[in-house]
């Protein structure tokens, strides 16, 4: 059975973590806490993507993916969520441009880690999403330097906050972005996959 999205009432902070979630582990859950606590959310909805555009080969089937999501997300300000099948989008920017008018007055932060910011200006029309609303980037003392000197990160170098504001990022005037560090999960999915604790 899959998840419709839930009541979101105008005001609301969430936080939107996109992802192929192949598998679903610890690290997914320790970076939505952590962006449940900096940037002072009220909920985050994983977004189980049908396949990542930029990788080449397919994800294990959707449904094995949002089960193990749901097996996994044993908090319930975390939200699982397949809304990019159901609306026929496989890009962010496009599943943004139908997701957020659905949602007047919800305050949404796009969620990240700090390699995706440093590829993210691969993204397709990732300028039209840095205008869509905040992001909020998650990142290892070890990684942030990296992030940090990517060319997303200094096309918006204006619109960065400073990770003490970070909780101020949900209601700030768009563009907006925050990077914030701190101890993360050494855990992947690639290398989950590749120790054979997961197959499609």
């Amino acid at each position: 059975m899959r998840d419709a999205l839930p009541y979101t009432p105008a005001g609301m902070r969430v936080g939107l973590l996109g992802g192929s979630f192949d598998p679903p582990h610890a690290g997914h859950l320790h970076i939505t806490r952590e962006a449940l606590r900096r940037f002072r959310l009220d909920r985050v909805w994983w977004l189980v993507s049908p396949g990542n555009p930029l990788k080449d080969h397919g994800p294990a089937s959707l449904e094995r993916r949002l089960q193990a999501c749901r097996a996994l997300a044993d908090d319930r300000r975390i939200h699982v969520t397949d809304i990019e099948a159901r609306l026929g989008t496989r890009h962010t920017a496009a599943t943004l441009a139908r997701l957020l008018p659905r949602h007047p007055g919800v305050r949404f932060v796009w969620l990240m880690g700090a390699d995706n910011l440093a590829q993210f200006h691969l993204w397709r029309n990732w300028h039209a999403i840095m205008h869509m609303l905040p992001i909020g980037v998650l990142g290892r003392p070890d990684n942030m330097l990296h992030a940090g000197l990517s060319p997303a990160a200094r096309s918006y170098a204006r619109a960065r906050l400073a990770e003490h504001d970070a909780a101020a990022l949900a209601q700030h005037a768009l563009p907006a972005w925050c990077l914030v560090g701190g101890p993360m999960v050494d855990i992947s999915s690639s290398g989950i996959r590749k120790s054979g604790g997961w197959t499609g």
